[in-house]
């Protein structure tokens, strides 16, 4: 299953990087989007959660990496505001 992986500039110009197991993340984000924090939190655990059901019906197991992925986006969505920006800056490969 092809991975995905986003990198993301937080509102104080910080960045990380998101992975997913599958392309249906790309249904959600793509480079060059804006989200508010508190729309970003909620449109990337949904896509997350979308990639780890992909997973589980190909394969009958759920992604644990999905998991560790949201626990860690979570963190940091709560170091911002909720009102401020964050960009998918690039897909990587």
């Amino acid at each position: 299953m092809p991975e995905v992986r986003f990198e993301l500039e937080w509102p104080d110009g910080q960045s990380s990087t998101l992975y997913s197991p599958s392309t249906v993340i790309l249904q959600y984000l793509k480079a060059g989007d804006s989200f508010r924090v508190s729309e970003f939190e909620s449109l990337g655990v949904k896509a997350l959660r979308a990639a780890s059901e992909r997973v589980r019906a190909r394969y009958g197991f759920a992604c644990t990496r999905t998991d560790e992925e949201e626990s860690q986006l979570l963190q940091w969505v709560a170091r911002y505001s909720p009102d401020a920006s964050v960009r998918v800056i690039s897909q990587l490969p």
